[in-house]
């Protein structure tokens, strides 16, 4: 096939299974007829471009959550059936879910604490508007950083407030300062503490897990030195809110820890909902540790890696 043609294929195919687009509409878009782009994504199958991958409706997601409920003493566990075990696919699939949990128990009055990320944003684009009084949306931790990466901290505020009908409360501050001197004085601002002392009282949390590989999120920010990252390899095996623990769920660096800026773990321990919302390869033993730690009461997840979690021995 030469490479205008397999660009043809590639395109069409994008349009068709990622974008949703019609048959008639990609005809448009490319400007070829719409037998042809029949022609087109036949092709991307039987060349193995687009492969489809059928998952069993029947499979019981519903026992998946029971049992992780049971092994992690969790309030509520919501397994997403998927397709494929891929990021941007489960990502989809755990925004939709979580949307759905909090469009079921946010009630007026609450105080929602939310994080930032990609994960987070996918839960965000999902929310259906509700209407709900004296809701207040505050940001568990910084989110400014040193770099041109999309954290999406101020769509998901944005889309959050939008939602639950409020003005939310960002915190302007970056996740992690150099030194403990410079968070003690952000913190004397009365502004500031004003705003963490809100996610402190936030009786809904919502975050995922960052994994500890130098292409996340937070690891392209900037925000950490050589040692710090030495620190953390080969044991830490994620973050959440910036902060780092193990496999069972112990701070990993202390140093690291009193820098960070945000809600405390243990703080998350005594939130209503504390809800934690990832899935996928790299994110498995981080959910591990976290469940471990105890710092989430209502996981959602997809159920390849619900049973990898359960799998894994005590």
């Amino acid at each position: 096939m030469d490479q205008e043609k397999l660009n043809k294929v590639i395109e069409a195919a994008k349009l068709y299974y990622l974008l949703d687009y019609n048959q008639h509409e990609i005809a448009n878009i490319l400007g070829v007829s719409r037998p042809t782009v029949s022609r087109l994504l036949q092709q991307a199958k039987s060349e193995g471009i687009v492969q489809i991958t059928i998952t069993d409706p029947t499979e019981n997601v519903e026992n998946l959550a029971s049992e992780l409920e049971h092994k992690f003493n969790l309030k509520k566990v919501i397994v997403a059936s998927i397709p494929q075990y891929e990021n941007h696919i489960i990502k989809n699939y755990l925004g939709e879910k979580a949307a759905g949990f909090l469009d079921e128990i946010v009630k007026d009055e609450d105080i929602i604490g939310v994080t930032w990320g990609t994960t987070l944003y996918h839960v965000a684009i999902e929310l259906k508007q509700k209407f709900v009084k004296d809701v207040k949306v505050v940001q568990l931790k910084g989110g400014v950083s040193h770099s041109e990466t999309n954290t999406y901290a101020s769509e998901i505020l944005y889309l959050f407030g939008k939602a639950f009908n409020t003005a939310p409360h960002n915190l302007p501050l970056p996740a992690i300062v150099d030194h403990v001197v410079v968070k003690q004085a952000m913190e004397a601002d009365r502004h500031i503490r004003r705003i963490l002392e809100l996610g402190k009282q936030a009786n809904i949390a919502l975050f995922t897990i960052g994994p500890v590989k130098t292409d996340s999120l937070l690891f392209q920010l900037g925000y950490f030195t050589e040692s710090d990252i030495q620190s953390l390899e080969g044991k830490a095996v994620g973050d959440i809110c910036s902060r780092f623990f193990d496999k069972e769920g112990r701070i990993c660096n202390e140093s690291l820890n009193e820098r960070t800026l945000g809600v405390n773990l243990n703080d998350l321990k005594n939130k209503e909902f504390s809800i934690l919302v990832a899935g996928g390869p790299n994110k498995i033993d981080g959910i591990y540790g976290a469940l471990k730690g105890g710092f989430a009461n209502v996981l959602i997840t997809d159920h390849f890696t619900a049973k990898f979690l359960l799998s894994k021995k005590e």
